[in-house]
């Protein structure tokens, strides 16, 4: 039963009061460096990947997954990143498609329920090196991607593959959307609407007649903009449609190797349905931890040059492979 009644995490600095500012300020203030050397992967569809690498001349390997909108410099992935390299781990970040601001060629964007990049990259991190352990990390969608992509392969998942761990992360993505519309959600929704509108805009010049940008102006709630773009861009019926194939919750169960998933009580932009509590209960792979602070991809330690989601993947990672 790994639903774990108490979590590691201690507290955050002092002057982040609120779950808010423990989502915001890391990401405003924190800065850190990653020794990046960048791979272009070319996908079977024409696209591309861009890669973000630490070689440490390890047969161990991370590999790291953003969030919406997020990139391999991010702080919390160049923590991540400088924090296992620093142990002697090979790392292995990667962004999404048009997350390092060129635009793909295909329809298709990413999304929450979409496992086949991150299956590519795992296959051609094999392909690369003879990895005996990998690891797979990830911040909110990041989380949801690997959380959905090991729980449908299962048993097939690739053997180096030892554990999983996922911070922040919307099992249940129409719960995540509803949090969105809470009144004190507003600065987070536009923020994101504010990042995506010119890649549908591109979309819609590239694809006339599949994709209306004017649409756009009609969204009045997050269900709007995926009806409106993710459904039909990523080949979902509907929004509904694309929150059941897109939530990690509907497909965890599947997974064979021990998966972390740490959701803070505190989280501004998850609900409770967010963090599914009965499975974890249940299954005995799958560890739920929840701090009562945190924020969303927060979890900064008072006078440390480490955030504690650094030090609790690798603790995990470490002990159960």
């Amino acid at each position: 039963m790994p639903l774990l009644r108490k979590s590691t995490y201690p507290r955050p600095p002092r002057y982040q009061f609120n779950g808010h500012l423990q989502t915001i300020l890391p990401a405003v203030l924190r800065r850190v460096e990653a020794p990046y050397e960048r791979e272009q992967l070319t996908l079977p569809d024409g696209d591309v990947l861009h890669l973000d690498w630490v070689d440490r001349n390890s047969r161990q390997l991370v590999i790291l997954t953003h969030g919406l909108e997020g990139n391999s410099d991010r702080p919390y992935m160049k923590g991540m990143a400088r924090f296992f390299a620093e142990q002697g781990w090979d790392v292995l970040a990667w962004n999404c498609r048009t997350c390092t601001g060129e635009m793909n060629k295909q329809l298709r964007l990413y999304n929450h329920g979409d496992i086949e990049d991150i299956g590519e990259v795992v296959t051609h991190a094999l392909r690369t090196k003879d990895y005996e352990n990998i690891a797979l990390v990830g911040f909110s969608m990041g989380g949801s991607i690997l959380m959905k992509y090991l729980g449908v392969l299962g048993k097939e998942a690739p053997a180096p593959i030892r554990a999983g761990v996922a911070f922040s992360s919307p099992c249940d993505l129409e719960a995540s959307v509803q949090a969105l519309e809470l009144p004190g959600n507003k600065f987070y929704k536009n923020r994101f609407l504010k990042s995506l509108r010119p890649k549908i805009a591109a979309k819609a010049e590239r694809f006339p007649g599949v994709i209306d940008i004017s649409n756009f102006d009609r969204i009045q709630e997050w269900r709007d903009f995926d009806n409106f773009f993710s459904a039909p861009i990523n080949g979902y019926r509907n929004a509904d449609d694309f929150y059941y194939q897109a939530s990690a919750k509907n497909y965890m169960s599947g997974t064979d190797r021990p998966v972390l998933l740490v959701n803070a009580l505190n989280d501004p932009i998850l609900l409770p349905a967010c963090s599914p509590v009965a499975l974890c209960e249940q299954h005995p792979l799958i560890y739920l931890e929840q701090p009562a602070k945190g924020g969303h991809v927060g979890f900064d330690l008072p006078r440390n040059t480490w955030a504690w989601s650094e030090l609790r993947a690798f603790e995990f990672v470490t002990g159960v492979a």
